[in-house]
């Protein structure tokens, strides 16, 4: 298994583990990679979970369908970010969730109970990744209560402001990026398309934004006047 070790700096799950100490790290967590094409799925609603999964190139998205083909996408996984490692975690034997690569992918599969589980050779690092998984999970708690308050929200204006000025917050800057397009941004806040196509033409002709695909900015004062 050839890995660019330097890709692993970024992944949280490998914190304070030196870079020299990788490669038999991921030798001793029995570590395998995968290539994914765009829209090919990664698990199945229902499949047995047996790893968790790190996005070394690409992005993933964790969506959920039901039985009439509704679709509702919970999160988007960057490269660096973990996915499935709740499931394992909690010992979830069959997956509530389908996971899909949004772009042509790699990742890297680890087997959660070699992580937790101390090997024969009492390798040091077993107890940081305990620690940083920790961490991790702590985080996903986070970021699934930030996206219950956009949804708590009744309007599908209401929805995106919250999740626009949320994404503002988070890039420190009334202009950034989101990791959606318009489809996936509807799954994602639980809205009709054309209803919140319309709802967004509608915040830029009042001046509340500007946009361009995934580019948007947000006219924090008139914003403001809008929550008031």
């Amino acid at each position: 298994m050839q890995i660019n070790l330097t890709l692993l700096q970024n992944v949280a799950l490998f914190n304070g583990i030196e870079t020299e100490n990788l490669s038999g790290l991921l030798a001793c967590i029995g570590a395998t990679r995968r290539s994914y094409d765009k829209n090919e799925m990664i698990f199945q609603n229902g499949d047995e979970v047996v790893a968790l999964g790190i996005v070394l190139r690409g992005n993933v998205q964790i969506i959920k369908e039901d039985i009439y083909g509704n679709r509702t996408i919970i999160a988007q996984i960057s490269e660096g970010g973990l996915f499935a490692e709740d499931f394992s975690c909690a010992q979830i034997k069959r997956l509530p969730v389908g996971v899909k690569a949004a772009s042509d992918s790699d990742i890297l599969f680890i087997n959660y109970r070699r992580i937790i589980t101390t090997c024969t050779s009492a390798c040091t690092f077993h107890n940081r990744l305990i620690e940083n998984m920790v961490g991790i999970l702590a985080q996903k708690n986070v970021a699934l209560g930030q996206k219950i308050d956009h949804l708590s929200h009744r309007t599908t204006r209401e929805k995106l402001l919250s999740y626009l000025s949320g994404e503002a917050q988070k890039a420190g800057s009334n202009h950034f990026f989101i990791p959606y397009n318009r489809e996936e941004l509807a799954d994602y806040l639980c809205v009709e398309r054309s209803a919140m196509s319309h709802e967004l033409g509608k915040m830029r002709n009042e001046g509340l934004l500007r946009f361009n695909r995934s580019e948007f900015e947000i006219n924090p004062v008139v914003l403001d006047h809008e929550n008031h």
